[in-house]
């Protein structure tokens, strides 16, 4: 079992910036893909990010350019990096998590990121 734990979500003013947090418990971390969700009520939840077991990334068209995803092994955490932050980015922002060739997939309970004049 795999539990997710996001933190970070805040008020903000656009063009700022927020660092979400995902720390994962248990063990065998490494063998995690970690992704980055978010979803706006009234809406279709939405990809944001994603780094695989070997480090590589991959990003939703909303994130592109603006948002970076890295992952720690030493912590169990993943993190996303949001910079020039808009209006349309506000949502909650979930992690999520599976490994490679299995279906079983693990979630936070999401941190409300807030962007706002």
């Amino acid at each position: 079992q795999v539990q997710l734990e996001e933190s970070g979500g805040d008020f903000v003013q656009p063009g700022g910036s927020l660092r979400l947090s995902c720390v994962a418990s248990g063990n065998m971390f490494e063998s995690l893909v970690m992704n980055w969700y978010r979803r706006t009520p009234g809406k279709q939840r939405e990809f944001v990010a994603r780094i695989g077991t070997f480090g590589v990334t991959g990003y939703g068209d909303s994130a592109q350019g603006r948002f970076t995803i890295s992952r720690d092994s030493a912590k169990n955490a993943a993190y996303l990096q949001m910079n020039d932050l808009r209006p349309e980015d506000t949502a909650i922002y979930y992690c999520n998590a599976h490994r490679n060739g299995l279906n079983r997939q693990y979630w936070g309970q999401g941190t409300q990121v807030i962007v706002s004049a």
